[in-house]
């Protein structure tokens, strides 16, 4: 089992999705339906990489980025943009917050988990 992983989306099929293509490569997962919620988690659970959509109830996953950037318990966790916003300003906002990366839906599962496995440096099979 790989590392824990916290996937931060508002639709639940998608985030179901996310979990399940991420369990099968064995990571352990923690799942927030809201930016509040991921935010919460993220401080109370410490997972080694944080997926965020942009667009969430409560609290944008913009915000969340920066707001995880500020708290020293998760300023250094790789955070990946999971989001349909695919615009060229949208990913320079998202990175501009700290992201790690940055992935567009409609998302390859392949290329989701080879992401995560780059961001901790684990080797790509």
């Amino acid at each position: 089992m790989y590392e824990k992983v916290l996937v931060a989306e508002d639709e639940k099929d998608i985030r179901r999705l996310v979990v399940f293509t991420l369990q099968r490569a064995g990571f352990e997962l923690i799942e927030a339906e809201n930016g509040r919620e991921a935010l919460e988690l993220a401080i109370e659970h410490n997972p080694a990489v944080i997926l965020l959509d942009v667009m969430m109830p409560y609290m944008d996953g913009y915000e969340v980025c920066r707001k995880l950037r500020e708290n020293p318990s998760t300023a250094h966790t790789p955070v990946l943009f999971l989001s349909a916003k695919g615009q060229h300003y949208e990913v320079s906002e998202g990175l501009g917050a700290g992201a790690s990366g940055y992935i567009v839906k409609p998302f390859v599962p392949k290329e989701l988990t080879v992401r995560v496995k780059q961001l901790l440096g684990i080797s790509v099979d």
